[in-house]
């Protein structure tokens, strides 16, 4: 069966060229597009569902660069009991303590709650930073299920950190080497200041091992820089080098925020991807991000915030204008580099039979020589009427076709009220 897209406006994602055509759209893992434009010459069969996109707009679909699912369940949860007047105390008093709180449930909540709301937004695929101390074996694959229902692809890792102790370390190398033996995915780590030597070696070693790549947070406030310093005499992206994590390109270091002249040259002259998260770190007041020197592998994440892809390469611009080096043509750049990330490593899930259907109804010319323009200034992702994903319809007319919405917001607040009870 493949589904037709009828008068459509297509948007080639990299050109950015504009095209009246009809497209079939083939099922299945990284399956093709065929564009055609009249009926005439092209088979259609009695069960190839077809969709009249008259007056809207079609291209890729969006990716997450840097997500963390286990968040989900924290909208609207309780303050902590202790206030936090820094970024370590916010990690302490707010996120280690819901991390340490999930259990098997509560995993499978969240997850289907932040896949459900990339699909509403968009993204077709998510790369995922998981944690979960207390509830560590068997979390990556009860998330990769709640993705698969919903439909959205995925790049996991799990969160192996020294700061609950070595024997949940081991479990995270553990849980990291199981997943890895039956789903593409990455050797995650917390941070270089809660990662020692050995677990840091053992990351680096399983990483070359299962041809991986380290999804790990750099230099996010100042305190993993001195810290870093402190223990191990080296700058944290020093550190990295060192253990050969810049040598994977299927590696990502998240934030970037307090790193200098050196190690921006060492993330530019090596091969691991840098993934920018604005929201969280004005939300977190850790500083701005700024993307000089670091070269063009640069991507956009929400960092847990929102599922929200076009929101954060909004507010990565317009933040950016007082730091960072980007325009109109960089902000796009980031938004879409995330698929460039997936396609040169080899992972599956992001071909061109992900597509997104957008509703937006311009009071102006929108081209492809103003494209950019309406990307930033008029683009949301109240737009999205309609999700493709790998050749499948999973959201039509805004409504998730997968699985019943209703009954995984009844599960997914139960969930959420028992994790609050705990905190």
């Amino acid at each position: 069966m493949s589904l037709i897209l009828k008068n459509t406006k297509y948007i080639n994602w990299e050109t950015l060229e504009f095209s009246d055509t009809n497209i079939k759209v083939n099922e299945g893992i990284d399956e093709s597009l065929a564009f055609f434009d009249g009926f005439d010459k092209i088979s259609i069969s009695e069960d190839d569902q077809i969709i009249d996109c008259q007056g809207r707009f079609v291209t890729k679909s969006f990716a997450v660069g840097h997500h963390h699912a286990y968040s989900a369940l924290s909208r609207g949860m309780p303050a902590p009991k202790n206030s936090p007047h820094n970024f370590l105390e916010i990690l302490q008093y707010i996120w280690w303590n819901l991390d340490k709180s999930l259990d098997k449930e509560m995993i499978e909540a969240s997850a289907l709650a932040t896949a459900i709301a990339c699909a509403k937004s968009g993204s077709t695929f998510v790369i995922d930073h998981h944690a979960s101390p207390n509830h560590v074996k068997g979390s990556l694959e009860i998330m990769a299920k709640a993705f698969d229902k919903v439909g959205v692809d995925h790049l996991l890792c799990y969160e192996i950190s020294d700061r609950d102790g070595i024997a949940i370390a081991e479990e995270g190398l553990e849980e990291s080497e199981e997943y890895l033996n039956h789903h593409q995915a990455l050797v995650g780590l917390h941070a270089s200041f809660t990662v020692g030597d050995e677990t840091m070696k053992r990351a680096a070693d399983l990483m070359r091992k299962k041809d991986s790549g380290i999804h790990i947070h750099t230099a996010e406030d100042f305190y993993d820089q001195e810290q870093c310093l402190q223990k191990h005499g080296k700058r944290v992206v020093e550190r990295l080098n060192e253990f050969g994590v810049l040598e994977s390109s299927k590696s990502i270091l998240g934030h970037c925020l307090h790193i200098d002249n050196k190690e921006r040259d060492l993330i530019r002259d090596g091969k691991a991807f840098v993934v920018q998260n604005m929201e969280s770190n004005l939300n977190n007041n850790v500083g701005l991000f700024n993307g000089k020197n670091l070269g063009d592998r640069i991507m956009l994440g929400t960092d847990g915030m929102h599922s929200d892809m076009i929101r954060s390469a909004q507010t990565a611009f317009f933040s950016g204008q007082a730091k960072d080096n980007i325009d109109f043509v960089s902000a796009y750049e980031r938004f879409r580099k995330v698929h460039h990330y997936l396609a040169i490593n080899g992972f599956k899930g992001d071909g061109e039979n992900n597509l997104v259907i957008l509703d937006y109804p311009s009071p102006t010319d929108f081209n492809q020589n103003n494209f950019l323009g309406h990307f930033i200034f008029g683009w949301s992702s109240n737009m999205v009427t309609d999700v493709i994903s790998n050749g499948k319809l999973i959201i039509k007319d805004r409504i998730l076709q997968t699985i019943n919405e209703e009954e995984v917001w009844k599960f997914t607040k139960e969930q959420a009220n028992r994790l609050w009870k705990k905190l």
